[in-house]
């Protein structure tokens, strides 16, 4: 559920100017340094301030499945959604349902024993 003001004090918000720019080291790493799971979104189709950068996205959601399943990693902790800026409670929903699965799953242990020396400096600690 969202915490005050609308924060999600489990979840971590990496923002790029589309969707379409999304590339999947990103969501290895990601995996790679611990993350539970996973939501890409962005503008729904045909409603893109860089055109058609979600329907790049979009085309890339099969890629980025069948690459997560020969790193192993289950396709449930892959959540794509289309949200537009204006769609608060639809964003807020999204996030309770997906990280209530993501509790269900529990800890993603595929990388756990991995230890990556540059990880420190990929992602800030969360405050």
């Amino acid at each position: 559920m969202a915490g005050p003001d609308g924060l999600f004090p489990n979840v971590r918000m990496v923002r790029l100017p589309c969707s379409g720019r999304i590339d999947p080291q990103f969501l290895i790493k990601a995996f790679e340094q611990g993350v539970d799971g996973v939501i890409v979104s962005g503008c729904h189709p045909g409603d893109c301030h860089y055109n058609e950068g979600n329907y790049y996205a979009r085309r890339r959601n099969l890629a980025f499945r069948e690459l997560l399943d020969f790193h192993g990693i289950p396709l449930e902790r892959l959540e794509f959604s289309w949200i537009s800026a204006a769609e608060a409670i639809k964003w807020t929903k999204v996030i309770d349902k997906f990280t209530s699965r993501v509790r269900e799953l529990g800890p993603l242990q595929e990388y756990a024993d991995m230890v990556d020396p540059y990880a420190q400096y990929l992602v800030k600690e969360a405050a």
